[in-house]
């Protein structure tokens, strides 16, 4: 907006915009005259196919819902921002979650410390592919090794570089060594390909950014207008009426043409969260920290100045999109296979066996990602910024293809359950740009790699221990609830640890499953035929226990109380590892049979007693 033009006249023509979009006159961003509606999600959802099946779509030339999947899957946005004929001639359609972001991002231009502001200096200039590594922790290293992946952005300088800085192959590297993901002639080649395959020439943001023109923070004002003071600063970039500011490191890297460095939506985070989304793939082990490492870094984009969460919150959206369309594509089946089982036999031949300990077998002080509650505390907020919701039931409709995403960390569900667990894992309708068409800015892939969120019918889970990784054993964290049961079957072990509230009973036919919370197994019926059921606290059944055969193992003193009756047949097993003195309680309401064999460690000895409605089990010196 030019500068001469005077107060009046700016809030004239505000009030004027606000009446034609049908809104209360307010903080609206100088407009074009629009000759129609913004287009919706659901006009939308009727014009492209399935993103998975249109993403080569999203190139330079198509710059519209209609011709592009990429513009469309990010129509959520038509809700907050009507385009203008201009960079600086949009609509706040949505006051009070635009007015939020640029609220968001004043405070973080007033407290961010020297610390952050080093930190989003480098991951602004190191190749995306190479600072998602970072995500991989004990990991990291060998990777970094294995696939001769090197930077030269190791530090921040203290005040504005002379020049424009980009990463570059430090002198000295290893022959062979490439920037990014690495060489896709090295030990981890596979995965390399793989990850800059998710980030080929179908991937970018800009025609996205073109399309919504939605300005860069730095550019607007707290009421989300753009006032060109008419000046300039000693780099020569116009100063704008704004309370963002850029950190001093990057502000030679701002773009200088606005008509072509849109804010919306972060290219930076889309890389971020296609790189982390390919790691995850071929490295399932560290899937969630992977995925904490992506928002991690996106924020990074918030703390710089360089964008705002609506920018970030789209770049993801767009990412996670991309990485499913890309992973599903049959014509890279066989690159993700390869990329897979090279990560695995790279990693085992480095770790052993158990490459699932040695990823998490760090703390945090080399391990940024270590502490599982501090990631999910991150992700909670980082997923929706605590923009203003509106209130919606909404059904969740996962997106075709979605199910690609958990592929190799839920390897022992079919594609359908992997779909469930989306649906019983996303977050709710109503979140600002997360209801654009087909809903993928409402998975929660964190949440979705903890198991299912609820049972809406019975699900059973086969489990094949041969296969080693998440095949042989996985925890379920979430706290399920439902009308539906579980019956585990298989040779592989699951473990329940949530506040579960499912009522369709458990079943298990084969192989472990244990129990690590009170309320770990629903409201309904257990029936034990065959198998381990490991006990590791104290746990209430409320319906019956019926065990026909199989081991009920219990890890210490603990109380089981079972709110029906506990039937035991001759076929029972009975366990119990512990120490002198522990005694182990089954409580129902009613007792029948008894257990055929119970087993102690060496050493000790059992003290059985069997009442009407108990069975106690004492442990006692030989």
């Amino acid at each position: 907006m030019p500068a001469s033009l005077t107060m009046n006249r700016r809030t004239l023509l505000r009030a004027t915009l606000a009446s034609s979009a049908g809104l209360a006159a307010g903080p609206t961003l100088l407009s074009r005259t629009a000759s129609a509606a913004p287009l919706t999600a659901a006009a939308t959802q009727s014009v492209m196919q399935a993103f998975v099946d249109s993403y080569t779509t999203n190139v330079t030339a198509n710059t519209t819902a209609e011709t592009n999947a990429a513009v469309n899957v990010l129509t959520g946005m038509t809700r907050l921002w009507r385009t203008g004929d201009a960079w600086n001639t949009g609509t706040v359609l949505s006051p009070s979650v635009l007015r939020a972001n640029m609220r968001h991002m004043a405070q973080i231009s007033r407290t961010r410390t020297t610390a952050q502001v080093a930190r989003a200096f480098i991951a602004d200039r190191q190749h995306q592919s190479y600072a998602a590594i970072a995500g991989m922790g004990p990991l990291a290293a060998l990777y970094r090794e294995g696939a001769l992946a090197v930077t030269g952005i190791t530090e921040a300088p203290t005040g504005t570089p002379a020049t424009k800085l980009d990463d570059a192959v430090p002198a000295g590297a290893a022959t062979g060594s490439a920037l990014g993901a690495g060489s896709a002639t090295s030990e981890l080649g596979q995965v390399v390909t793989l990850v800059n395959t998710l980030r080929g020439n179908y991937s970018s943001g800009n025609p996205s950014k073109a399309a919504y023109q939605y300005p860069r923070p730095w550019r607007m004002t707290a009421d989300s207008e753009v006032v060109d003071t008419g000046t300039t600063d000693e780099f020569g970039y116009p100063v704008y009426d704004s309370a963002v500011t850029v950190i001093p490191q990057l502000l030679r890297q701002r773009g200088a043409t606005p008509a072509e460095d849109g804010g919306f939506p972060s290219g930076h985070t889309n890389a971020f969260y296609l790189a982390s989304l390919a790691y995850a793939y071929a490295v399932p082990e560290r899937f969630q920290e992977l995925f904490t490492s992506a928002m991690d870094l996106a924020d990074t984009r918030v703390v710089s100045g360089m964008h705002s969460p609506v920018d970030v919150i789209g770049g993801r959206i767009l990412a996670t999109a991309l990485a499913a369309a890309v992973l599903g594509d049959p014509a890279n089946a066989s690159l993700k296979s390869a990329a897979l089982k090279q990560a695995n036999a790279y990693f085992s031949a480095k770790v052993g066996e158990d490459l699932i300990g040695y990823a998490h077998g760090a703390d945090t002080t080399t391990d940024a990602y270590a502490d599982r509650a501090a990631n999910r505390r991150l992700v909670e907020q980082k997923l929706t910024y605590g923009l203003p919701a509106k209130k919606s039931s909404a059904a969740m409709v996962v997106p075709k293809g979605a199910e690609v995403l958990l592929e190799t960390r839920q390897p022992y569900l079919s594609a359908a359950q992997r779909r469930e667990v989306l649906r019983t894992t996303a977050l709710e309708a109503g979140h600002p740009l997360l209801d654009g068409p087909e809903n993928w800015g409402r998975l929660n892939l964190f949440a979705a790699a903890d198991g299912y969120g609820s049972f809406a019918r019975d699900v059973e889970v086969t489990m094949d221990a041969s296969l080693g990784g998440f095949s042989a054993n996985d925890v379920w964290r979430n706290d399920i609830g439902g009308r539906g049961g579980l019956t585990k079957s298989g040779t592989g072990a699951l473990t329940l640890s949530g506040d579960n509230s499912y009522r369709g009973g458990t079943e298990l036919v084969a192989g472990t499953l244990t129990v690590a919370s009170a309320t770990a197994l629903g409201r309904g019926d257990v029936r034990v035929n065959a198998g381990t059921l490991a006990v590791t606290r104290s746990a209430r059944i409320e319906g019956e226990y019926r065990q026909l055969g199989g081991m009920l193992k219990s890890s210490g003193a603990l109380r089981i109380t079972v709110d029906g009756k506990v039937v035991l047949r001759g076929g029972a097993g009975l366990q119990v590892t512990g120490a002198a003195g522990d005694v182990v309680v089954i409580r129902g309401s009613r007792v029948q049979g008894t257990f055929g064999t119970v087993t102690v460690p060496s050493g000790l000895r059992a003290d059985v007693d069997y009442s009407r409605t108990a069975v106690t089990v004492r442990l006692r010196r030989r």
